[in-house]
């Protein structure tokens, strides 16, 4: 794995549009379920809450991913912007995925992000809860190892 502390723009201090950029890179990543990728845009020392696991650094987030997408299968997000100061944007978000008996869930969530300089997340905050849904109740519909479409509604076109 990179240990590289190179940037990741859009940079700081963020205007609305380079936030709403921000998070859609962020999604993108996740989207693809690659632990390593997703790791190269905190920084090394990354200090994270996600749920009730407290993590810090690369390792650890790869770590996480791995076994977080182990369990969570067909994981598909979708992130929409809340709010953005110079240097910190608050997200919400949604994703859809199966346990390994196939039972289809949808996590609800929050996060707060703050960056260094060079666009890099320093912190992320994460309060997430799941709810049970039938396989027919699912909304979110693209190659589940790719960026959500261009043309896919987002969470408020979607009522979520």
């Amino acid at each position: 794995m990179s240990t590289s502390n190179d940037g990741r723009p859009p940079f700081p201090p963020f205007t609305r549009e380079t936030a709403i950029e921000k998070i859609r890179k962020a999604e993108d990543a996740w989207n693809s379920r690659d632990p390593e990728r997703v790791s190269l845009a905190y920084t090394p020392d990354s200090r994270w809450r996600n749920r009730s696991e407290f993590l810090q650094g690369r390792a650890a987030i790869v770590s996480f991913l791995q076994r977080k997408w182990a369990h969570e299968s067909a994981y598909r997000l979708i992130k929409e912007l809340w709010a953005f100061t110079e240097d910190r944007i608050a997200v919400r978000f949604a994703y859809e995925w199966h346990d390994l008996t196939g039972a289809w869930f949808r996590s609800y969530g929050n996060e707060n992000w703050a960056f260094d300089g060079q666009g890099l997340m320093r912190e992320r905050h994460a309060s997430i809860n799941d709810v049970a849904i039938g396989a027919t109740d699912r909304k979110f519909y693209w190659d589940r190892t790719g960026p959500r479409p261009a043309d896919h509604p987002g969470l408020s076109e979607l009522g979520l």
